[in-house]
């Protein structure tokens, strides 16, 4: 068993979600004590797992730019929607974790952003400026998860890098579930990219597709 210290809860609130399609659904958000990264990292715990089935999980990483702005140039905002929707008919958590930007922040997020209008992919972008290509860590992750009594889940994500830390941290990923496709014609080389560099499960030839029209 990895050896991380425990968290706790530290606020429970019910908060009825809206979204802007008409979507409707009520979370309970969570919050917690002792998170090794001090981040302010939320639970929304939705719906209500039949007993015995594994309970679904995002973990999703904040995204201004996307989430609440509507921003084109990600898949962010589309994926917390359907995320949410998805998780409250099953039964399971998202957690929404504070890590813009891949986690090198806002800021460096923005200057990344103006290095790929010069051509740079995501990746080579962040490469560029100095910073790591991903500089996510679950661990914190993996103390919420534990913390709201959840060891064993199915994980709604194209990452495997997601499902592998979470594994390494002790957390039994039974099955990763992809997300849907959220292609704007101006995200398709970011989603290419991460295919390409990252291996997220996403078809990459019908991003080609879709770049070469």
């Amino acid at each position: 068993m990895p050896d991380f210290p425990a968290a706790t809860p530290r606020a429970r609130v019910r908060v009825p979600l809206r979204f802007q399609d008409g979507y409707s659904t009520d979370a309970e958000l969570v919050t917690f004590h002792g998170l090794t990264d001090g981040q302010e990292h939320v639970a929304l715990v939705l719906g209500d797992p039949a007993p015995g089935t594994t309970p679904l999980v995002r973990l999703h990483s904040e995204c201004l730019t996307g989430d609440v702005f509507g921003s084109a140039r990600c898949d962010c905002g589309p994926q917390l929607r359907e995320a949410v929707e998805r998780i409250a008919d099953r039964g399971g958590v998202l957690l929404y974790l504070r890590q813009e930007g891949r986690g090198i922040g806002l800021y460096n997020k923005l200057d990344a952003y103006a290095l790929q209008d010069q051509g740079l992919d995501t990746y080579a972008a962040n490469a560029a400026l100095g910073l790591p290509e991903d500089d996510r860590d679950y661990t914190a992750a993996a103390q919420m998860l534990r913390a709201l009594g959840i060891d064993a889940l199915d994980l709604l994500s194209n990452n495997p890098d997601k499902a592998g830390q979470l594994r390494d941290l002790g957390i039994d990923v039974r099955d990763r579930v992809p997300t849907g496709v959220f292609t704007t014609a101006h995200n398709v080389r970011y989603l290419r990219a991460k295919v390409l560099q990252t291996q997220h499960t996403l078809p990459l030839a019908r991003l080609t597709e879709r770049s070469a029209g």
